[in-house]
């Protein structure tokens, strides 16, 4: 017959034993379908601008000027401009306007003219 003796403890604070953890399986998806895209090219490029000093960006600088979405990257823009009018991006500078809403220049690469395309959408 021996007494059982008792673990000595050394610190004064009790860490839990770490137990196992198993992955979870559910029994059936939580979303029925995966969130569509809310920000689709034509979502994100609203209109083009066609103010007096945008018509000069087009002239002198072979830029193009959009209104966007607020939510959308440079990326996404030059992407849905890339997709929409078939042209290349040599690189996209924004704002956001005081009254809320982005302001997009877009550089076109040296093949492409703006004015030829500013013609084709309908802003000239």
């Amino acid at each position: 017959r021996s007494k059982k003796s008792t673990k000595v403890r050394t610190s004064t604070s009790f860490h839990r034993p770490k137990t196992l953890k198993l992955a979870r399986k559910p029994a059936y998806p939580r979303k029925s379908a995966p969130r569509a895209n809310k920000l689709d090219h034509f979502q994100i490029i609203k209109y083009p601008l066609t103010t007096e000093s945008a018509m000069k960006k087009i002239e002198d600088n072979n830029t193009l000027v959009f209104i966007c979405d607020v939510r959308a990257n440079k990326q996404q823009i030059s992407q849905a401009v890339k997709k929409m009018y078939d042209i290349a991006c040599a690189k996209v500078n924004t704002l956001v306007r005081p009254d809320g809403v982005k302001k997009a220049y877009v550089r076109l690469t040296q093949d492409f003219d703006a004015l030829d395309v500013a013609n084709k959408i309908g802003i000239i």
